[in-house]
């Protein structure tokens, strides 16, 4: 070109230099491109107007996310969008990498972009060369991805603020990476410091709590939305005079300051310090800006998420009382653990209120679902029942109040969803150790005897709470011996990891026979037996995967051999329960065999074990087909090794003393005092205060003499053995023990 010709024009110039021009208005959805532009497209060296989608169809699917995201940050500064683009053929292969720059703005009205700018092809090594691999181990981009994945994959693991604190402060950044950072919240009008990295305790304390309006840079972040970059110190000095004898003393060259937003709302700010001087280039200001919208969205996560914590956390604690051990005589343990994942509250809770007669209460319950719902449901349960008990109602009566409150409490109209609830109302004395229950729906308590021995206590029961409104909820009374513990627990504990009802039981059996230490270490036992080792609950440790709540209690009446005193490793000699069978319960007849069954479970003749089940069957029977009374069934196991003594009593309130009659082939009663004789080594009939007692012995050897006493029962003034008077003639009035197994079993 001659000195005074016209300079070319601007299309030939760029066209000279094998560089593209393009248009893209996001308004119209259009991108226009001249001829060299279309060809490094892979188009025809011609000019064209394409759509949005034609465009992005030429690019590779990752560019184009970085080039919106570039696009807004250079609005945002008033900088220039410079990136890196992969062009695609037809069969998805790259067919060339160009670099773009471009000057975009930003319309509010039309609330749109509009940029010009320029595409130039960037000449790339050829793989496998000295070049090629110089390139692949220098290629900042790929660096910068793998970071970012990186990066992206540890914030989105982070569970707390401290963990993401954790996680930014070692991250390390491709081709510079910042030696101090700072995360800045805000609280009213304040800056906050939410945590830090690479600074000494202490030392950021001059810009904890600075006011927003202050000449600083993390508070002009928070104010404007806009990040700031100082590549010197003389530019930082210069822009911020006010507060750079408090950055000074750090000996930073650089630092970047950078808005925290999540949902348009700017929440705080990070700042990110070098010691060598950053330039902050449009790649080094892409990278920095998507690490601190990754830290917003993981900070605002764990932020939500502690929230949610800290709450769910203080419902659980308002809604179940804490323990203690001032139940006179008595010891009490409780564990509550929610299902695994979101909601740390269910649908399980427990109880201990005191009563007005100085007794006590023991709840456990279940409301069906472990939703915010059956949370909700089960605290107003749970204060019902407190309401009725502190009333002073019985067992029976505080349940089916506490069932009519449920049923109308739970029935929503729009959604037809009836919930319901499991439970078992246990009242305690303390001096004697008499407890009355009443159940709805909810599984039997066990007892650990004294010496070990876990046995499945039956107990009287009705439809789970909320069902029926009339429902009657039966009582049953039996007593807690000195040194045994009742478990009480929802299905949560027995039904979990593919076990059933019986199966769980018999896991939880082994547990609390093996157990040798104080009730709060078999509670953690019986939770980590179940579930595994764990990380936090309310007393104890928790599983953190749990398939359903559970909820557990815990009452132990101290005693030799119950693990809560000095006597710990003292085996009592002695095995004892009580069990009730009303006149409305015969069915409870074949509970009271299985009760002895597993009373006698290593009782070493199976023939014995046998006789004894049914004597017990024809007593019981006996007192409900012949009295109008209830029948109480006392057994107790007495001694050690094979010398031990069986005593069963059987009591009613009836007057009559029962008879031993000779009956004739045909009768079909009167053979059951002919059974006791027959198959107990000793037995009698023993009048009380109020009605009257039949018993009987076995002895583990079968010989009375192997048992020191045995030849004197306490407490019976004689053993009758055969009369010889056939007694008074056949009176149906009179009481009688039903003559053979068959009638036994149709009654119960």
């Amino acid at each position: 070109m001659r000195t005074g010709e016209p300079l070319p024009s601007v299309g030939d110039v760029l066209g000279a230099l094998a560089t593209g021009l393009w248009h893209w208005d996001t308004a119209a959805g259009l991108v226009t491109v001249d001829a060299e532009a279309a060809r490094l497209l892979g188009l025809p060296a011609q000019p064209a107007t394409l759509t949005e989608a034609q465009a992005r169809a030429r690019l590779h699917p990752v560019d184009w996310i970085e080039i919106t995201g570039v696009v807004r940050l250079a609005v945002a500064e008033g900088t220039l969008a410079e990136v890196r683009i992969r062009i695609m053929d037809g069969d998805g292969q790259i067919l060339r990498v160009v670099r773009s720059r471009s000057k975009p703005s930003y319309d509010p009205g039309r609330q749109a972009y509009e940029l010009i700018g320029t595409l130039q092809e960037v000449t790339e090594p050829t793989p496998g060369t000295a070049a090629g691999r110089s390139a692949v181990t220098g290629d900042w981009r790929r660096s910068r991805e793998a970071f970012l994945l990186d990066a992206g994959r540890a914030l989105a693991e982070a569970r707390s603020t401290a963990e993401v604190l954790r996680v930014a402060g070692a991250l390390s950044m491709p081709g510079f990476s910042p030696d101090g950072l700072v995360v800045f919240g805000v609280k009213g009008d304040r800056l906050t410091i939410t945590g830090q990295h690479g600074h000494q305790p202490g030392s950021m304390n001059p810009f904890s709590h600075m006011p927003v309006d202050t000449d600083y840079p993390a508070a002009e972040v928070v104010r404007t939305g806009r990040a700031v970059y100082l590549s010197s110190p003389e530019e930082y000095k210069e822009r911020y005079p006010v507060t750079w004898p408090l950055a000074r003393v750090f000996g930073r060259r650089s630092w970047a300051f950078l808005p925290l937003t999540v949902a348009g709302r700017t929440m705080g700010a990070w700042m990110a310090a070098f010691t060598y001087p950053v330039a902050f280039t449009p790649d080094e200001r892409a990278v920095l800006t998507t690490v601190a919208r990754m830290l917003a969205q993981a900070l605002s996560r764990a932020g939500a998420a502690e929230t949610q914590r800290e709450l769910t956390d203080g419902l659980q604690r308002s809604m179940l009382p804490s323990l203690g051990p001032e139940i006179p005589g008595m010891q009490i343990a409780a564990r509550y653990i929610p299902t695994g994942g979101g909601l740390q509250v269910g649908g399980d809770w427990y109880d201990m209120i005191p009563l007005p007669s100085g007794r006590f209460a023991l709840v456990i319950g279940d409301v069906q679902g472990h939703d915010v719902r059956a949370a909700g449901l089960m605290g107003q349960l749970r204060i019902a029942l407190r309401a009725y008990a502190s009333e002073g109602h019985r067992p029976d009566a505080v349940l089916s109040r506490a069932s009519r409150f449920l049923h109308g409490m739970s029935y929503d109209e729009d959604t037809t969803d009836l919930r319901f609830a499991t439970c078992l109302y246990a009242e305690t004395d303390p001096a004697s150790g008499m407890l009355e229950i009443a159940r709805a729906g909810h599984p039997h308590p066990m007892i650990r005897m004294a010496d070990g021995t876990v046995m499945t206590r039956p107990t009287a029961g009705g439809l789970p709470l909320g069902l029926d409104p009339d429902a009657d909820y039966p009582t049953t009374r039996f007593a807690l011996e000195p040194g045994e513990t009742l478990m009480l627990c929802t299905d949560g504990l027995i039904e979990t990891g593919g076990h059933d009802m019986e199966s769980g039981r018999q896991r939880l059996r082994a547990i609390l026979e093996d157990h040798r230490d104080d009730l709060e270490t078999l509670a953690d036992a019986l939770v980590q037996g179940v579930h595994g080792p764990s990380s936090h609950h309310t007393r104890g440790p928790l599983a953190d995967r749990r398939e359903d709540d559970l909820a557990l209690l815990l009452l132990c009446r101290p005693g030799q051999g119950c693990g809560c005193g000095a006597t710990l490793n003292v085996r009592p000699t002695v095995r004892r329960t009580l069990l009730s069978v009303a006149q409305d319960e015969p069915d409870r007849i074949a509970e009271a065999r299985q009760h002895l069954r597993e009373l006698l479970h290593d009782w070493a003749s199976a023939d014995q074990l046998d006789s004894a089940v049914l004597l017990v069957s024809e007593m019981v029977t006996n007192v409900l087909v012949h009295t109008d009374t209830d029948a109480l069934l006392l057994a107790e196991v007495m001694g050690e090794g094979g010398g031990r003594r069986l005593r069963v009593e059987v009591f009613d309130t009836g007057d009559d003393l029962p008879h031993r009659r000779r009956p004739g082939e045909l009768a079909s009663s009167g053979r059951g005092l002919m059974l006791i004789e027959l198959l107990a080594d000793t037995w009698g009939v023993e009048p009380r205060g109020e009605g009257k007692s039949i018993w009987f012995e076995l002895y583990e050897s079968g010989e009375p003499g192997s048992e020191p006493g045995a030849s004197e029962v306490p407490g019976s003034s004689e053993v009758p053995g055969p009369p010889e008077d056939p007694g008074p003639p056949e009176d149906p009035r009179s009481p009688e023990v039903p003559g053979s197994p068959e009638d036994e079993e149709e009654v119960a």
